[in-house]
């Protein structure tokens, strides 16, 4: 009887254990997936609201990517979105690469460790103004070949990457459902733009790409942005600025709303202005979308980075999106990394009403919206009062109190009682870049060599017309010579004193120099708008023999747009104009052609290849085409470092053999200056203990004299508050789904804190009163507290933060001169 129990006692223990087992692998199985449905996306089993931003790994470093990713984190990013740049994984065709900052697996792997999860748009066309889309130029040369279009050597190319990508993913099990970051995988991108071009094989591409996709059983859901019939299961998402409103949504009901680029700004070209996006309108889509049932935002981009060596494509600078929330260096652009991070602490207070509450809109007239999420029989209640007129203020009247809402504003309230946010007012500090002429690595001694102009007796002609450029180059280089060769008579050359003879180059881009017999004629470029460009000008044409050279080159190839395989550059016609014998055509006089430039065939922008050529030393500016070279001391500190290219034209930057990026100088804005003047050089391109190697290659006939090596910071900080300004986000938190307050009462207060740990050393102005200007350019008004910089000095002085009250008893101790004015506190401090 006892071994009878006994047993039964082992039996039941050996079911208990075999419960347990099965259980947990159950419980693993339902941890390791991503699903969705027409509310959100599920997690591990879990909804989520998600808030991503797109880093590119490589327009950074490794050695700043833990940098950059702890401060997307701290802005409250769930979620990295990147590209896999087909081109740079695969140079030579069927060779994948990923070393240094093209490491995809190693980036990936670090935004896991750092608690975030990974969108990856495999794509493989990316746009991105990355050079070609991201497809390597060799894809251009298969026969037959027609990029995005249901053509088979296309599809074959595509297959072949895609399905290398994402095996390299599964072997590193870096998808969600081995337990890896990556949850959400992009095919194409914004294909909606091109689809009619193809016609019905754009119809038909489109469902082959979703379904060799969802082949690959990646365990994660696939999305198609910008792609209205995304086929299913693949979600359809939105890029743009104001997606809340001009998303129609997911083309099916059981999929949720996504947002895969909300544009923190615009990416620029070369003789663009600058491009702003306000913090205030940022944060008032992202607060719309979430409160329009919105399941993900994702920012393009959150950090832009640097466009080095010649990634980037035609005609964008080498800096890209540097208005992000973080900017081309990695500091923090405030307010809109600030300002936004408290967009997202509101939204996660309201994540439970959001997810699981009953949706209400109120419509109260044309620019007046209360949209409320409720779970009845609950405290769990969020609303979001909108004022969408552009210019008057508004009152909402709502469950007994009335709310003011400044202009294109929403007020946020997790507990549909209290506001912890408004789009509208910004709560968080601002900040301003400085750029310092360091101290230690301004110690150049310049020295030029001159690049030599061939002619046809270096580069003789083998064909009978220019070649066109890109198929010329195949994205190894910029550059290109053209040589010919043409006898002139005395009966051809003008016979009137003072006149010469006109060469005209006409080309498709995107610039070119010209020379005759050696000897400078002239330039020009084209725009990104319009990539042709000429040459037209009066040349010293000689009885006899005659040689023209051109130097083609191209700022990057095009990176948009149906048939990209078909466009073209580079010289197309060429002529002699005012001739005695009347205008002569020499486009199919036969022509040399030479990939390269001396400098680069020698490598002479490294320690080894300068020693191939004859230095000598600057005096004044060097012809077109010049190569200048210095060594430079390793700039102080262990903050971020540019150069600025300050009286030079158009070329490019090596820093101890690595190519920083194509500058440009010459090409102005409508506002009368340079897209871009300073050019990153990471820490990690610098020598430790000894000096380094600057060389750059002037297209121009400029001189390097007033280059200079800047030191990089964010060390000027600025707050600007006004009475009406709700307190800080931080005065709220919620618990067991109620709003609490976190100590005192809340109360209108500027805060101010200096980055990488260092003290307010300056306070540069303080204004209580109706001060203007922003940060860096504050101005006093009409009405301002006389004490007011006394008072900052003494709370401020000598400490990392501090933090200041909005109160006019403070400043104006009970004599208010300007009772009529709403008050407002503008305080600069500057940091060391």
């Amino acid at each position: 009887m006892m071994d009878n129990m006994a047993a039964s006692r082992r039996i039941l223990v050996l079911l208990a254990l075999l419960y347990c087992f099965l259980s947990s692998a159950t419980a693993s199985e339902k941890v390791h997936n991503v699903t969705y449905d027409g509310r959100s996306l599920f997690i591990h089993g879990k909804r989520e609201l998600l808030v991503s931003g797109s880093i590119h790994y490589p327009r950074s470093t490794p050695e700043m990517w833990p940098d950059i990713l702890d401060k997307a984190k701290r802005g409250g990013l769930d979620v990295i979105q990147t590209y896999v740049f087909w081109n740079i994984h695969e140079r030579e065709k069927d060779k994948f690469t990923a070393e240094g900052r093209y490491d995809v697996v190693k980036f990936i792997k670090l935004v896991h460790e750092k608690g975030m999860y990974v969108t990856l748009r495999v794509g493989p066309f990316v746009q991105a103004e990355w050079n070609h889309g991201g497809l390597p130029y060799w894809l251009r040369e298969i026969p037959d070949i027609i990029f995005r279009s249901d053509n088979e050597p296309f599809k074959k190319e595509m297959q072949k990457f895609v399905t290398m990508v994402i095996n390299r993913m599964k072997e590193a099990k870096l998808f969600a459902s081995q337990g890896g970051p990556i949850i959400l995988a992009q095919i194409e991108n914004e294909y909606t733009h091109v689809q009619e071009s193809f016609r019905h094989k754009g119809d038909s591409y489109v469902q082959w790409a979703a379904n060799m996709a969802v082949a690959l059983n990646t365990g994660v859901p696939w999305i198609m942005c910008k792609q209205d019939n995304a086929p299913d299961p693949v979600i359809n998402a939105c890029n743009g600025r104001h997606c809340a409103d001009t998303f129609t949504g997911p083309n099916k009901p059981y999929k949720p709303f996504l947002w895969t680029e909300n544009w923190t700004a615009q990416f620029r070209s070369f003789g663009d202005p600058p491009s702003q996006r306000a913090a205030e309108d940022i944060a008032f889509s992202v607060a719309r979308f979430f409160a329009k049932d919105g399941a993900l935002v994702n920012y393009y981009m959150y950090y832009g980075g640097t466009n080095f060596n010649r990634t980037s494509s035609a005609f964008s600078t080498t800096r890209y999106y540097d208005e992000a929330p973080l900017d081309q260096y990695g500091l923090q652009r405030e307010p809109k990394y600030s300002h936004l991070r408290d967009v997202h602490k509101a939204i996660t207070m309201c994540t439970k009403p959001l997810l699981n509450g009953q949706a209400n809109v109120q419509k109260i007239n044309e620019f007046h919206e209360i949209r409320v999420y409720e779970k009845p029989k609950s405290n769990m209640c969020a609303a979001f009062l909108t004022n969408n007129h552009t210019k008057d203020y508004g009152k909402i009247a709502f469950r007994g109190q009335t709310y003011d809402l400044p202009p294109h504003s929403i007020s946020i309230l997790p507990d549909c009682k209290t506001v912890v946010l408004n789009t509208q007012y910004i709560v968080s500090q601002h900040n301003a870049r400085n750029y310092k002429k360091s101290k230690l690595a301004n110690n150049f001694k310049w020295e030029m060599y001159a690049e030599p102009i061939p002619n046809t007796k270096e580069i003789p002609a083998k064909s009978k017309f220019p070649l066109e450029l890109y198929g010329l180059l195949k994205d190894t280089t910029d550059y290109a010579w053209y040589t010919t060769s043409i006898e002139l008579g005395p009966e051809d050359l003008p016979l009137k004193k003072g006149t010469q003879p006109v060469l005209r180059v006409m080309s498709l881009g995107h610039a070119m120099v010209v020379f005759v017999n050696g000897v400078y004629v002239g330039s020009d470029h084209g725009t990104t708008a319009s990539k042709a460009c000429e040459v037209s000008a009066p040349a010293n044409f000689v009885v006899g023999i005659n040689h023209i050279s051109i130097l083609g080159s191209v700022m990057g190839l095009p990176d948009s747009g149906s048939y990209m395989e078909h466009r073209y550059a580079g010289p197309r016609y060429i002529s002699i104009l005012s001739l005695n014998t009347g205008t002569l055509d020499v486009t199919l006089n036969g022509w040399g052609h030479k990939v390269g430039i001396n400098g680069e065939d020698h490598k002479i922008y490294t320690e080894e290849g300068l020693k191939n050529v004859n230095w000598k030393p600057v005096n004044g500016s060097g012809p077109a085409l010049t190569w200048y070279k210095t060594k430079f001391t390793t700039p102080e500190g262990d903050g971020p470092v540019a150069i600025r290219m300050a009286g030079m034209g158009k070329g490019m930057i090596w820093v101890n053999g690595e190519n920083i990026g194509r500058y440009w100088m010459t090409f102005l804005t409508p506002l009368g200056e340079p897209s871009q003047s300073e050019y990153h050089i990471p820490r990690s391109f610098f020598n430790e203990d000894k000096e380094n190697l600057l060389v750059i290659f002037e297209e121009e006939a400029k001189g390097p004299q007033q280059v200079e090596i800047l030191n990089v910071d964010r060390d000027t900080i600025c707050s600007f508050i006004s009475e009406r300004h709700p307190p800080s986000i931080d005065s709220w938190a919620t618990k067991k789904k109620k709003l609490h307050v976190v100590g005192e009462q809340p109360r209108t207060k500027a805060s101010l804190l200096c980055p990488d740990r260092k003290k307010i050393a300056v306070v540069d102005f303080a204004s209580y009163g109706d001060p203007a200007g922003s940060c860096g350019a504050y101005q006093l008004g009409s009405c301002n507290a006389a004490i007011a910089k006394q008072i900052v000095e003494q709370e401020c002085l000598g400490k990392r933060s501090c933090t200041l009250s909005v109160d006019k008893s403070l400043y104006f101790k009970g004599n208010d001169p300007c009772p009529n004015v709403v008050k407002k506190l503008a305080v600069q401090v500057s940091c060391a």
